[in-house]
């Protein structure tokens, strides 16, 4: 338990400590002390409206009615006190949290994108599930449940120490079995706090692992809700809706097994959490009774001693009433450094094993030296291949789908982690993949053709005469129109735009990843035309499996499958070209 706490509070301060070092830490830092200053302030207004309490029921059982209305316009002058600090520690609240939780996100975000650890992460991090739900969810669940409950535990401190001394006087003294207890209204709250304490944590010591459960199934679950959306064409096509819908009950399922077991906990927490609270509404009386019947305190007094030993008791039940949200906030906590932790292993990965490393030099071809591609599992899809492409080359890669035409340009773009060898590019050279499945941002059409440079890069006739060259005319009206444009399109219209984008931004060097393989042979001749036509200077580079392709190509480089799962040998060979 010790190690689980110790460990729990090292990963909070590893979460928590670089905001409040960081460039935004002295708004943040006044901020704080601002929220700190008026909880002290508001916990002076309880000891104010606790003594007011004493004197407002004194007075009443003394039928002094002029009293009776003076301290009326007093509670009145408090309370208005109370509302406006409490409203302004609430906006002082929200404003920290939105501070601190846009600094995180953009750390966050941040680290997932540097040296491409989310790329690295999807290959080799598989148990790191939804990464997207981490930064969106779990940082805001972070934030809120830090400063909530920190701030809380504050007050309960500050509470305790302003009413401790308050019950102390109050309770007076008892004598129990010959010994004199002074105080002994502290003694049993201390007592009555412990014992919900640990009754508490008996009975809800499972709810963390069963929250963190409880984010990683929903997570799953509304993930496969996200990418059906984002597949629905493909799906009706299929006629695939029983086998989707056979899917989301298999992945909710556990959602509701997980529920189930969160109920059981749940309700025994609340069955204890509520016995707990009613019973000290009444305790206090039953307990300082004795001392009211006996005439040493007055109506006022019980009262008040009442008041005091809630507070106190309050206090001191701190982590009895915020058990729920501690176990998750523990969770929270959890998520979030088991994801810094697969940010790290990625970055160290990527120092470790940088695969095919991509470098650039003064000369003005690409050359591939001593390259070897392998898979995550260790099997080599070619071994020791070197090769030169000049500048303004038309090359085609052919091959067996899985033979490693695909790895063969992430490894020239240098992302790919498994493999040995380098690439040397020209330096200043601009580069430009296109895969197969091109990817638009939701945003306006005009910065999906400029991705992912900004869409103010191009100014509009550029973007129009691309739509015009790619087939796509009938959409420059809808250029300023925002749309999630990779559901609006179909495949086919889909790969025009990233070729316009090719057009737009003139690469040096472009590689197409069977980026025309869902238009037609007709409208294919007529892309590949246009790129000849637009990009004379770029040397292209493209993967293709139709024998029309060839004719825009002056050389083939061909994967030829090793015998017995061995890697496969690269043939290099000019192509007769035509046109």
């Amino acid at each position: 338990m010790g190690r689980d706490v110790h460990g729990f509070l090292r990963d909070l301060w590893t979460l928590t400590r670089p905001y409040w070092f960081s460039d935004d830490r002295w708004p943040a830092r006044a901020l704080l002390a601002a929220i700190v200053a008026i909880t002290l302030l508001l916990v002076y207004l309880n000891v104010l409206l606790n003594d007011w309490n004493g004197r407002f029921f004194n007075a009443l059982q003394s039928k002094d009615e002029p009293a009776f209305w003076n301290l009326l316009l007093e509670w009145g002058g408090l309370v208005a006190v109370y509302v406006a600090f409490g409203l302004t520690g609430l906006y002082l609240r929200l404003w920290l949290r939105i501070r601190w939780r846009l600094w995180l996100t953009g750390r966050f975000v941040g680290r997932w994108l540097d040296g491409r650890a989310y790329y690295r992460i999807a290959l080799i991090d598989r148990g790191t599930d939804n990464p997207d739900q981490r930064i969106a969810e779990d940082l805001r669940q972070f934030v809120d449940l830090t400063l909530s409950l920190t701030l809380d535990l504050i007050d309960s401190a500050v509470t305790l120490a302003s009413f401790l001394a308050i019950l102390w006087v109050l309770s007076g003294s008892a004598t129990i079995l010959g010994i004199e207890i002074p105080g002994y209204m502290v003694w049993v709250a201390l007592v009555y706090a412990i014992g919900g304490t640990v009754v508490t944590h008996l009975i809800g010591r499972r709810l963390i692992g069963l929250t963190f459960d409880q984010q990683r199934v929903e997570a799953d679950f509304r993930f496969g809700l996200v990418r059906f959306r984002e597949n629905a064409e493909a799906v009706a096509l299929y006629r695939g809706e029983a086998d989707e819908k056979s899917g989301f009950l298999a992945r909710f399922a556990f959602v509701v097994g997980n529920w189930r077991q969160l109920m059981t906990v749940q309700k025994n927490i609340y069955a204890a959490q509520t016995i707990y609270s009613l019973a000290a509404s009444i305790f206090p009386i039953i307990v300082a009774s004795p001392r009211y019947f006996a005439g040493a305190i007055q109506l006022g007094g019980l009262t008040q001693t009442s008041g005091a030993f809630g507070q106190v008791q309050s206090a001191l039940s701190y982590f009895v009433s915020a058990y729920q949200s501690l176990a998750t906030w523990k969770a929270v906590v959890d998520r979030l450094t088991t994801f810094e932790a697969a940010v790290d292993r990625a970055l160290a990965d990527s120092r470790e094993r940088p695969g095919v490393a991509l470098a650039h030099g003064p000369q003005p071809e690409l050359r591939i030296e001593d390259v070897t591609l392998a898979l995550p599992d260790g099997r080599r899809l070619i071994a020791g291949e070197s090769l030169t492409i000049a500048p303004g080359e038309r090359v085609i890669v052919t091959g067996p789908s899985g033979s490693g035409k695909s790895t063969l340009f992430r490894a020239c773009a240098g992302i790919w982690p498994f493999g040995g060898g380098r690439v040397l590019a020209p330096a200043g050279a601009q580069p430009l993949f296109l895969p197969q499945r091109p990817y638009l941002p939701i945003g306006t059409l005009g910065a999906a053709i400029a991705y992912p440079a900004r869409g103010r890069t191009f100014d509009r006739a550029t973007l129009e005469r691309a739509l015009d060259d790619v087939g796509l005319g009938g959409l420059k009206a809808a250029l300023d129109e925002h749309a999630h444009w990779q559901q609006r399109l179909s495949g086919g219209e889909q790969q025009r735009i990233a070729l316009a984008r090719a057009l737009v931004q003139k690469p040096d060097w472009l590689f197409l990843d069977e980026a025309t393989s869902a238009v037609d042979e007709q409208a294919e001749a007529a892309l590949y035309e246009k790129l000849r036509e637009r990009l004379p200077g770029t040397t292209l580079i493209s993967i293709g499996h139709r024998s029309s392709l060839r004719r825009f190509h002056g050389r083939e480089l061909a994967f030829a499958p090793g015998q017995s799962g061995a890697p496969a040998t690269l043939i290099d060979r000019p192509v007769a070209a035509s046109g």
